[in-house]
């Protein structure tokens, strides 16, 4: 039973955490304290497993709140590589994406935790109780609360993984040719750039906002125009996404937020100890 739902708790504890490293020690938590279970006292053993996941969830998010706290420049989620069949299912890849992933963690823990099972997941109020200690009742008011905080932040509308690769693309050509006019005409006016390199590698430390600010720091910090660098398209997170070579090693990746057919952000994940889900494929499930 842990095996056949192993790729749904992992997916539970992912998104809670955006942290595919700490999701896959709260799944090996999960396993150890679900072999001291009598099964016999277990009427649903796939809301059990989902309950212990949430429990050890929520004790890895207080902890890694705290570390967020003295984390060098802004935090972006591990990126997953993904299979072509995620995106087919349009509310996982959604709510598994770059942008959606950094709007949840603008929530409190809890409020996280329900809105990822009721609203990703589709869980029962009664379910959810029982994993994050709370009535019924007071479950229902989070999950408003929380669906509300993130409609208000979400991007407007789905973009489509046509229109994302056709943004992405403009950023690949500027650094296949050196020519930067084909993003600037797909960039929002006030589009916001994140760059996460942990402190490892040069990375801007503040979010770059607006067009001329982002063309210079793309021009100057990430040497948009080199001959060393090379871009791959590839799916992450359920969606469209570009791996950053230098000299052949994989210096980083960029994924993008887009609304109304035009780039509102460019992610810029360099910090070498969250790439490692994107040399082989992870497995998501709901």
């Amino acid at each position: 039973m842990f095996v056949a739902h192993r790729g749904l708790l992992f997916t539970v504890a992912y998104q809670m955490l955006g942290s595919a490293a700490d999701a896959e020690d709260v799944v090996q938590e999960t396993w150890l304290r679900w072999t001291g279970v009598d099964l016999r006292e277990v009427r649903d053993q796939r809301a059990y497993l989902v309950r212990i996941t949430t429990r050890q969830a929520l004790i890895r998010l207080r902890a890694l709140s705290r570390r967020k706290e003295s984390y060098v420049g802004p935090w972006l989620p591990e990126p997953l590589l993904t299979s072509p069949d995620v995106a087919e299912d349009v509310e996982p890849a959604d709510s598994l994406s770059t942008a959606v992933l950094l709007v949840l963690e603008t929530l409190a823990p809890t409020e996280r935790a329900v809105f990822v099972l009721r609203d990703v997941f589709g869980l029962g109020y009664d379910e959810i109780a029982g994993a994050v200690d709370k009535n019924p009742a007071a479950v229902r008011r989070i999950a408003h609360r929380a669906r509300a905080h993130v409609a208000e932040r979400r991007p407007r509308g789905t973009a489509s993984p046509h229109e994302t690769r056709a943004a992405l693309s403009a950023f690949q050509r500027a650094v296949e040719t050196g020519d930067l006019q084909p993003l600037l005409d797909v960039l929002a006016p006030d589009v916001v750039v994140l760059s996460d390199a942990g402190g490892l590698k040069q990375a801007a430390r503040k979010p770059v906002v607006g067009v001329d600010k982002v063309a210079r720091f793309l021009t100057a910090r990430w040497d948009v125009v080199g001959t060393r660098t090379t871009v791959e398209p590839t799916q992450l997170n359920g969606g469209p996404a570009l791996l950053l070579r230098v000299d052949g090693e994989l210096d980083g990746v960029v994924t993008a937020r887009v609304e109304d057919g035009v780039l509102t952000g460019l992610y810029f994940l360099r910090d070498p100890e969250k790439l490692s889900h994107v040399r082989r494929e992870t497995a998501v499930s709901r």
